[in-house]
C-alpha cells in the first residue's frame, strides 16, 4: 500500500479528501497539532517517522483579509514551511502535492489563467501562497503544485455557499459582489481529482484544477438559492442585488477575474472537470443530509 501523509484534516478539502484517499493507500492524516508548517521541527519530525511516499498538503493559511496585518505568520506557514516540507519530500524521495491558489494571479485578465503565465498577486496571501510555490520548484525533486480556486465543501469552518445559506435564512434581501469572475470548486470534485493523480502518478509540475463553467459571486449566490429552494433549505430570502466590489471593500484585494485554464489537467486525467453548478447540486444534497 502507498504511504500518504495528508496534512490539514480539519480544513474542508482536507476533510474530503480523507475517506477519498483510503483506496489509494495508507493514509495518515495531520492536523495542526500534528504537524504545523510554522514548526519546522514538527515537519521534520512526522515526516522522519512517517516516511511517506506521496504527501498531499491542504495544510495552509487561508485568511485572506487577516493576512494583510498577519504576513510574517502566513509566509512562515504558506511559504517557509512549504519549503521545508518539499526538502523534506526530497529527502525520502517522496512525491509532494500542494494545494495553491488563483490569488497568484493578478486577475487583469481577460482569458483564462494558463499554468505558465506571469504571476503577480495582490495582497499577503497571494505572495505567501506564491512564496510556497517558489519554495518547492527551487527544491525539486517529484512535486506537483495545484492551482484551485474558489473552493466550498460541507466540511471546515466556513465558505461560500455556507454563508449564503446562513444569511439567507435570516434576511429577505442581500447584496452579492458581481464583478469578480471565477470558477467555483466543489471539494468532492477536486478531492477525485487529487485521487486520480495519485493513482494515475502523472508528471510533476504545476496543473489547474477548478470545476468547468464560469460564474460571478452573484451568479454563484443566485445559483446557491435556487439548488437550496429545491432542496426545501430554510430561506427567508426574497431579493439578491448585483453589487461592485467597491460597494463591498475589503482588506485584501481579490482577483477579479480567477478563471484558471483546464486545458492541460484534462488532457492529463483523460476528462473534463465537472461543470460548477452540478457540483453545487451534489454538496448541496449531501449537506442537506
Amino acid at each position: 500500500m502507498t504511504q500518504i501523509l495528508l496534512t490539514g484534516i480539519t480544513g474542508q478539502l482536507g476533510q474530503e479528501l480523507s475517506p477519498i484517499l483510503q483506496a489509494v493507500g495508507e493514509v495518515t492524516r495531520c492536523d495542526r497539532h500534528t504537524l504545523d508548517l510554522a514548526n519546522p521541527d514538527s515537519i521534520r519530525h512526522i515526516m522522519a517517522t512517517v516516511k511517506p511516499q506521496v504527501v498531499v498538503n491542504c495544510a495552509a493559511y487561508t485568511a485572506v483579509d487577516k493576512a494583510e496585518t498577519e504576513p510574517d505568520l502566513a509566509m512562515a506557514i504558506n511559504g517557509t514551511g512549504v519549503g521545508i516540507l518539499a526538502q523534506e519530500c526530497h529527502k525520502l524521495g517522496a512525491r509532494l502535492i500542494h494545494v495553491s491558489t488563483d490569488y497568484v494571479f493578478d486577475g487583469t485578465q481577460s482569458h483564462p489563467y494558463q499554468e505558465t503565465d506571469t504571476t503577480h498577486p495582490l495582497g499577503q496571501y497571494g505572495a505567501s501562497k506564491l512564496a510556497g510555490e517558489e519554495a518547492i520548484r527551487q527544491v525539486g525533486g517529484d512535486a506537483i503544485i495545484l492551482r484551485t480556486a474558489w473552493v466550498y465543501g460541507t466540511g471546515g469552518s466556513g465558505n461560500f455557499v455556507k454563508t449564503m445559506l446562513r444569511l439567507g435564512a435570516q434576511r429577505e434581501e442581500l447584496g452579492v459582489v458581481t464583478d469578480q469572475i471565477g470558477s467555483p470548486t466543489w471539494t468532492g470534485d477536486l478531492a477525485a481529482a487529487i485521487a486520480s493523480m495519485i493513482q494515475l502518478s502523472i508528471p510533476s509540475g504545476t496543473y489547474h484544477y477548478t470545476n468547468s463553467g464560469v460564474a460571478s459571486w452573484y451568479d454563484f449566490a443566485i445559483a446557491i438559492f435556487e439548488e437550496a429552494q429545491a432542496l426545501n433549505f430554510p430561506l427567508q430570502i426574497q431579493r439578491v442585488k448585483p453589487i461592485s466590489t467597491e460597494e463591498y471593500p475589503t482588506p485584501a484585494r481579490r482577483p477579479a477575474y480567477s478563471v484558471l485554464s483546464l486545458a492541460k489537467i484534462a488532457a492529463t486525467l483523460g476528462t473534463y472537470p465537472p461543470h460548477w453548478r452540478q457540483g453545487l447540486r451534489q454538496m448541496l444534497r449531501n449537506f442537506s443530509g
